[in-house]
């Protein structure tokens, strides 16, 4: 198809011709993405997918002129309007500060960055507005109000009025769509916008942008890694590897039947809940249990003004040695907190919890300081665990060195684990910039094994992660299980990861546990209601 012709009869409202980008360094240069054209129409959706550094995110920012303060080199065509439309690249910067907003917009992957945490979300919306339009403050408030009703805010005048942090994460993406919507935009880049939501949040995030494509006619670019949500959301795909695009057609051709060896990769690296499980062996008796466990919050206030919030209530369970215990539910339903109580990071207001045959509920902190070095945590962002000034082989070392370890045995350790979980231990004294998101999470793993514990607690450990590099850190994780005789519990908004992990899965609810069952007995015949609503929210391969 030529660039001049429609697709299904529609106008091209976007025509990209061989973009590249390129980022000086040292003598050279990086090209993050090399020669990449396609076509959206007006009213379309294409999918964007690859692994992390394949270039989808450089595509997405250079669409809008975003790489114009940093040091990146931009070439090719991007044409608003599509052939003969406005070609970006031309422009001055003023001229691309008004396309933005007005002809194309952008939704980021994390709402609390995008947003500024001291201004009322309705200020922020009705700003971007007045930009654009020069509304005056009345107007600009009561636009603001409009689109933040029609992406389902309720009760959206009184809300408005509220601070990000009163959002929660599925209503602060929706706030960001909303200021996105505010002037009618022809197109809307959205960069992973779904990749941190459960998978109920997640769903209706996306009927959400359906409804507005239908409604207005906007055109969605949709950047992400999860190829379910783009089996469900788009009508084409563009796969990127390196830089470049490798493959690009209808998404369901592509998904069904893809021609090349990396999406075939991508494909298979997948998680599934109709895939077959590999066998388990069988758990021992309880490691940890919790009994009535009950966590409250208080907000400030004095008296009976100070309401409390029971993010965990009465939740009575086991983990067995030696099996992997799945911990699902939306956000707010207390998974973080419950764990966070399990390994003592966090005091539960009543309950109590037993860990290999002692009693921890109650204890002092020097009682529990012992007991901790047997239960260690891989959390979700690895960036953010990591000191950013200290090495990698620093951090994994450091608990050794607390514990009394010599500095010289503590690195060989270090540098031992590094081995064992996929890094190069001539790395260790690199720092965590230097590495890619799953090269963090093996530090992270690799710093929660230093102490050889008996139990792992995983929380989200890869929903950050891209399909290729989540599946090479579950098989990871399935390795060092074996090789260390761990018990883990594994949490996560994702099903299918759930499935794919666990041994058996708890399901909780508005901090209630609903269901505990045997992982194929749960995912074949549900008993509660949550459940199977969680289960038929989950995005599938066409």
């Amino acid at each position: 198809m030529t660039g001049e012709e429609r697709r299904d009869g529609r106008d091209v409202v976007l025509s990209v011709r061989d973009l590249s980008v390129e980022f000086p360094a040292g003598d050279g240069a990086i090209r993050a993405v090399d020669g990449v054209s396609f076509d959206l129409a007006a009213g379309g959706a294409l999918g964007v997918v690859g692994e992390s550094g394949s270039g989808k995110s450089t595509t997405a920012l250079a669409l809008l002129g975003l790489h114009r303060r940093s040091e990146a080199r931009v070439g090719g065509r991007i044409l608003l309007g599509g052939p003969g439309g406005v070609e970006v690249n031309a422009l001055g910067d003023e001229e691309v500060r008004r396309l933005r907003g007005r002809r194309i917009a952008m939704v980021f992957q994390d709402p609390m960055t995008a947003l500024d945490p001291y201004y009322r979300i309705g200020d922020q919306i009705a700003e971007v507005y007045r930009a654009h339009s020069g509304a005056d403050r009345r107007a600009a408030w009561a636009r603001a109000v409009e689109v933040l009703d029609r992406v389902g805010i309720p009760d959206a005048a009184r809300r408005a009025r509220a601070r990000p942090h009163e959002f929660s994460g599925g209503m602060r993406q929706r706030a960001l769509i909303a200021m996105a919507l505010a002037c009618e935009p022809e197109i809307l880049v959205a960069d992973e916008p779904t990749s941190a939501l459960d998978v109920t949040v997640q769903a209706q995030i996306l009927d959400l942008l359906a409804e507005l494509r239908a409604d207005t006619g906007m055109a969605l670019l949709l950047v992400t890694h999860d190829l379910g949500v783009v089996s469900r959301s788009a009508d084409e795909v563009l796969v990127m590897h390196r830089g470049r695009a490798v493959e690009h057609g209808p998404v369901r051709e592509v998904l069904r039947a893809p021609e090349q060896p990396y999406t075939r990769a991508l494909l298979d690296a997948v998680p599934r809940l109709d895939a077959p499980r590999t066998a388990r062996r069988e758990p021992g008796e309880p490691l940890l249990t919790v009994t009535d466990l009950t966590r409250e919050f208080r907000r400030p206030g004095r008296g009976l003004r100070r309401e409390a919030t029971r993010a965990v209530d009465g939740v009575s369970l086991d983990v067995r040695r030696g099996e992997t215990l799945g911990v699902v539910g939306e956000s707010g339903s207390g998974k973080t907190t419950l764990v966070r109580m399990m390994v003592g990071l966090l005091p539960a207001t009543s309950g109590r919890i037993v860990f290999d045959g002692e009693t921890l509920t109650g204890l002092p902190d020097r009682r529990l300081r012992p007991v901790r070095r047997d239960m260690q945590m891989v959390f979700q962002d690895p960036a953010s665990s990591l000191n950013p000034r200290r090495t990698v082989g620093d951090s994994i070392a450091d608990p050794l060195r607390v514990r009394g370890v010599p500095d010289g045995e503590a690195r060989r350790t270090a540098r031992a684990l590094m081995e064992r979980v996929g890094l190069d231990p001539a790395r260790h004294d690199r720092y965590p910039h230097e590495f890619s998101g799953g090269q963090c999470q093996r530090m992270g793993i690799a710093r929660a094994l230093s102490l050889r514990p008996k139990l792992l607690v995983c929380d989200e450990a890869v929903s950050a992660l891209d399909v290729s590099t989540q599946a090479q850190i579950l098989e990871l994780l399935r390795d060092v299980q074996e090789d260390y005789g761990l018990t883990i519990v594994f949490v996560s908004h994702d099903l299918a990861v759930i499935r794919q992990v666990s041994d058996r899965v708890a399901v909780l609810r508005a901090g209630a546990l609903v269901e505990l069952a045997d992982v194929e007995k749960l995912y074949a015949s549900p008993a509660h209601e949550y459940t199977r609503s969680l289960l038929a929210a989950v995005p599938v391969l066409a």
